[in-house]
């Protein structure tokens, strides 16, 4: 119900072939160009800030311009780009400038969307960046869906090299670590090969034949902490995208003789492509995906694979559900609350109606429902039983049982998208409470009513808009579920998840610990992290854990109704939240759920959690870690 900001898109593609090839098989010499937009679109989802593409073009003369790079803010910026590319390809052709040299025309492309989670905004924030250099082999393009929790010990590794970064951000920094990176293996292959006799032109062509990034990233990936998927293009034509060791940031990867192409999200590659489930593959945590500028494409080991980190909260929310394995997983979630659900209800099904809101609760709505389905069935086959053993088994009868059935309906709507922003006080939070509509006579008045969303994090759309609107349905009872587990810790690793005091949950522990004489307990955990503040990241240790430690699941959920239920509601309200141990057994292969359980994957995650409840008992609420 609640739009929760989280980590960007990336997309990379390596035409293999020359570029007459495509023209000539599909009809345009664009293809690559399209397949980029087709992509992006595709992962829209992912970011709606802002939005970059780039592009190299192989082996263009001196004088002539390689590199390409268009950037736009704004939920449309992913039109904006591809309108500005197509405007430069229109004008180089009505000049009559040669097809080889036209812009945006070339073998490697990089996309990126955005989502900023750093509070960090402007069109100098994003991405891709480029690193410019008369050598080709110097440039570079640089894109990612990632945060590091180490910057400052990155910014410090940089300048004790004699550099002077213009920004403190992670992607300048990224870009100027890796661009001295870049440097070292340039340098190595200048003297190899001056050394052989080349000099001029051969010298330059023979460093952009034989740069390995390989070597790169091992150099300067061992410093990074945190979630990523950092994609670059080097000016040569090299292309590389690597992958966190723990896989905490997801990407996905297709190689045939024609095309190379990586992406945030498997179904976006088959649709592009029209490709089946199997033939697109992971990228495996710590792996780099490498293309050489002649085309080789290989997948090379740049960091040991750590414990397996890959996100939970990717699979419950984040990405699409059109993807095979996600669709099932979100299926089994909502499956997965039926007892739960059942218990809240009274087992009183004839009497209960089932919906979702959002959209996005769609999928495991249907997993909820199928679970009341088929215990329904159970029901029926023992009512039935009971009926038969007592002689009692009319048609009358019979017909009754089979009769029931869950009732499902679509209780709420999203309506038009208020301007709440040209309102004041009261009158704006009137505004805010008419974000949905509900569907008038969907349920009797006394039902008990169930509704189904994805992730209940913050809380505060239930509170000023759904709760109250759906109270005029005029059930008995509102049971509102969430399909992922109690959010208690902040992300630090791409989700705009990082305020303490933006968790409804923690303000729940938080209360519940006020109103029974604990508050040392918040005084305690308030010292205790403020004494390992200035530890090496390796040596701390999450004592946020602390604030939640007294109390069962349960009555966290129920203080957490209690601070959602507006004042005049006259339905009884029960939040029932997925538990942590059944969440697993959907999602058995990503396994990371630092957000429910606080067990950071990456030592800098104790750091920036501790930080945050620092920052949220000295006051600064609004500071991210």
């Amino acid at each position: 119900m609640e739009l929760i900001k989280h980590e960007c898109g990336v997309a990379m593609i390596r035409l293999l072939k020359p570029l007459s090839y495509y023209k000539e098989k599909y009809g345009s010499d664009l293809y690559g160009l399209g397949k980029l937009y087709l992509i992006m679109e595709k992962e829209h989802n992912r970011g709606q800030e802002a939005a970059g593409i780039g592009c190299v073009k192989l082996d263009m003369p001196p004088g002539h311009e390689y590199i390409f790079r268009e950037r736009a803010q704004g939920s449309d910026a992913i039109t904006k780009i591809f309108d500005q590319a197509h405007d430069q390809i229109d004008t180089a052709r009505s000049e009559n400038v040669p097809e080889e040299y036209l812009p945006f025309v070339g073998e490697v492309y990089m996309g990126h969307l955005r989502y900023s989670t750093t509070g960090r905004s402007g069109i100098n924030y994003v991405h891709p960046f480029m690193r410019r250099n008369n050598w080709s082999s110097r440039n570079m393009l640089l894109c990612g869906n990632f945060n590091m929790t180490n910057v400052d010990e990155i910014f410090d590794s940089i300048i004790s090299t004699g550099q002077h970064p213009r920004l403190y951000a992670d992607t300048f920094i990224l870009l100027e670590q890796l661009g001295h990176g870049l440097d070292r293996e340039n340098e190595r292959l200048f003297e190899l090969h001056k050394n052989a006799g080349l000099t001029g032109l051969e010298l330059s062509k023979a460093i952009a034949r034989d740069l390995n990034v390989t070597n790169m990233l091992r150099r300067c990936a061992p410093a990074w902490d945190g979630g990523y998927v950092i994609c670059g293009i080097v000016g040569n034509g090299d292309m590389w995208a690597m992958r966190d060791p723990h896989g905490i940031r997801p990407a996905f990867y297709y190689m045939d003789d024609e095309i190379v192409v990586l992406a945030s999200e498997r179904p976006v590659i088959q649709t592009a492509l029209d490709l089946q489930l199997d033939d697109v593959k992971e990228l495996q945590p710590g792996t780099a995906l490498v293309v050489d500028r002649d085309g080789t494409a290989r997948i090379d080991r740049i960091l040991p694979e750590g414990a397996n980190a890959r996100c939970s909260f990717e699979r419950i929310y984040f990405s699409r559900g059109s993807d095979y394995d996600i669709y099932r997983e979100r299926k089994t979630l909502g499956k997965n609350l039926t007892g739960q659900v059942l218990n809240a209800i009274g087992n009183d099904i004839e009497n209960s109606v089932f919906s979702f809101i959002p959209n996005t609760a769609e999928v495991a709505f249907y997993g909820l429902v199928e679970g009341i389905e088929n215990h329904l069935i159970k029901s029926k086959i023992e009512d039935i039983q009971r009926l038969s053993g007592a002689g009692n088994l009319t048609d009358s009868n019979i017909e009754a049982i089979l009769r029931k059935r869950v009732r499902k309906e679509k209780v709420a709507i999203k309506d038009i998208k208020l301007r709440t922003f040209i309102a004041e006080g009261s009158t704006r939070n009137d505004l805010a409470a008419h974000v949905y509509d509900i569907t008038y006579g969907s349920i009797r008045p006394g039902d008990n009513l169930v509704v189904i969303d994805d992730s209940i994090v913050r809380g505060t759309t239930l509170r000023q808009s759904i709760i109250r609107i759906l109270d005029r349905l005029h059930p008995r009872k509102m049971v509102i579920v969430s399909s992922s587990p109690q959010v208690r810790f902040p992300d630090c690793y791409g989700i705009d998840m990082s305020r303490m005091g933006e968790f409804i949950a923690f303000k729940a522990a938080m209360a519940l610990l006020e109103e029974r004489g604990m508050r040392y307990v918040i005084d305690d955990v308030y010292r205790r992290c403020k004494d390992q503040d200035s530890l090496p990241k390796e040596k701390i240790k999450n004592y946020v854990k602390d604030i939640y430690a007294p109390f069962t699941d349960e009555e966290v959920s129920a203080k957490i109704a209690e601070l959602l239920t507006p004042e005049g509601i006259g339905a009884e309200i029960e939040i029932v939240y997925q538990s942590v141990e059944r969440m697993h057994k959907a999602i058995p292969d990503h396994p990371g759920d630092w957000y429910f359980t606080g067990d950071y994957p990456t030592p800098g995650g104790n750091r920036l959690v501790n930080r945050a409840f620092i920052n949220y008992y000295e006051g600064n609420a609004s500071k991210r870690f």
